[in-house]
């Protein structure tokens, strides 16, 4: 367990994470509300304190229009890199 608490930041990403770490809020929301994980254990598996996960499903409820702006853009970087992507059928020999 972590002894510092973090503070969200967004100069990595370009998305708000955990100050010092790579591990984004959308990414903390994603294991306890989609994936159904306890927020101790996602504290534990990432060497985090329980505070740290509270603090970034905090910031993702209390700023909806910028996480819904941080999600439009990471669909858009997929599409974009799909559309990039080759497809074995259309490789010829």
């Amino acid at each position: 367990m972590s002894q510092v608490a973090r503070r969200i930041a967004e100069e990595v990403h370009d998305e708000p994470h955990l100050e010092g770490r790579r591990l984004t809020v959308r990414f903390v929301k994603e294991q306890v509300e989609d994936r159904g994980l306890d927020p101790r254990t996602v504290a534990d598996r990432h060497d985090l304190d329980l505070a740290d996960v509270y603090r970034a499903l905090t910031y993702y409820h209390d700023h909806p229009e910028e996480m819904r702006a941080v999600e439009r853009r990471r669909q858009w970087a997929i599409e974009e890199h799909e559309r990039l992507t080759t497809d074995p059928d259309d490789v010829r020999d």
